[in-house]
């Protein structure tokens, strides 16, 4: 009795540190490997694997397999009722089988592909707002037999693995729609002005580009894209007379169309969490040498993501046909910018570009 208390106290007390690192973050994948490592660890087990359903297909696949193997596992798909885990996603019942290849239900091209040996395991669904979305599994217990307290444990990690997921996507879900939502409204900027059809996509990908090539983090990378995607929200605020004018800008003019950095940055200060994103905006204009706008800022006083997206944005004017000028090659455009490393430009930002 001592021993079934205290392996129950040691599951419990697992679950809820596991529990926890699953709801840590909200990042799918890491959702899903941090799932199999705690479930191998909660119940003692060799392996472990997480399939999931094909909403078209209906089919079972391997969202996360482990091993040298693993890659080879994702080829390998199931009907639902085919193997064991298509039994269990089927009828919707955990199963224990302590005498994997004696059951009839086994699929043994799993272990053919992955060149691992099942003796017994522990199959749950893995349910989201009572609808099957795949199930988790544990293989070979380390010592002893997997038991009815084994299982109970892994419904129940099974349960927060779940509801992991189901928060995981909907943030997914309610993200892309903002970056959709974004694009959309710089779209529609572009649309007052044919001459710059595509500019906000492009310098969306230079920027990311140079980006990667400087080592950004992937929560900077996403300020980046995001801020590259609105750098030029802004001209929402300009007349049409002004940004549509076909000649050179009067004073009073240039003016008013260097304020829409400002806009830019009024409308975004409305979005709390867009901080970095909205220095990026406001910034793109500033100058390395600080005879930029709308700060006079200079060097390494400009954000980063502005600095960048400068780069970008002055690339793509120069390589896009204008109604006063016509686009110039690519080769021209790079010496355009190494010429003006140090002056308009950081030269590390125009070398990551280079070297993309």
């Amino acid at each position: 009795m001592n021993e079934k208390l205290k392996k129950k106290l040691q599951q419990l007390s697992t679950l809820v540190e596991l529990s926890s690192l699953i709801n840590s973050t909200l990042n799918t994948l890491e959702i899903k490997k941090h799932a199999i490592d705690a479930a191998t660890s909660l119940l003692d087990a060799e392996a472990g694997s997480l399939l999931l359903i094909d909403q078209h297909t209906g089919e079972l696949f391997f969202e996360v397999a482990l091993g040298e193997k693993g890659e080879e596992l994702k080829e390998i798909r199931l009907k639902k009722g085919e193997g064991i885990a298509g039994w269990v996603a089927e009828k919707e019942e955990p199963l224990i089988i302590h005498n994997v290849r004696s059951d009839h239900r086994f699929c043994r091209s799993v272990d053919e592909k992955s060149t691992f040996i099942t003796r017994d395991l522990i199959c749950v669904p893995l349910k989201s707002k009572e609808k099957v979305i795949g199930v988790l599994q544990v293989i070979n217990k380390k010592h002893d037999f997997f038991d009815e307290e084994d299982k109970e444990a892994l419904i129940a990690l099974a349960n927060q693995v779940a509801i992991a997921i189901e928060n995981a996507n909907l943030y997914q879900e309610v993200k892309e729609a903002f970056y959709c939502t974004a694009m959309a409204l710089a779209e529609a900027i572009e649309k007052r002005d044919p001459y710059t059809g595509g500019h906000t996509k492009r310098v969306m990908d230079y920027s990311v580009a140079i980006g990667k090539a400087m080592g950004l983090s992937k929560r900077e990378l996403e300020n980046l894209e995001l801020a590259a995607i609105l750098h030029d929200v802004g001209k929402i605020g300009v007349k049409d007379d002004i940004l549509l004018k076909r000649g050179r800008l009067s004073p009073e003019e240039l003016e008013e169309m260097v304020r829409h950095t400002r806009y830019g940055a009024e409308i975004l200060n409305h979005l709390r969490h867009l901080r970095d994103v909205t220095l990026g905006v406001k910034g793109h204009h500033e100058r390395f040498d600080g005879r930029g706008y709308p700060d006079s800022l200079s060097g390494e006083e400009i954000p980063l993501i502005a600095r960048i997206i400068a780069v970008a944005d002055s690339f793509d004017a120069m390589t896009s046909d204008r109604p006063y000028r016509k686009a110039i090659d690519l080769e021209r455009a790079f010496e355009e910018l190494k010429n003006n490393m140090g002056t308009q430009f950081d030269r590390k930002v125009v070398e990551a570009f280079i070297r993309t």
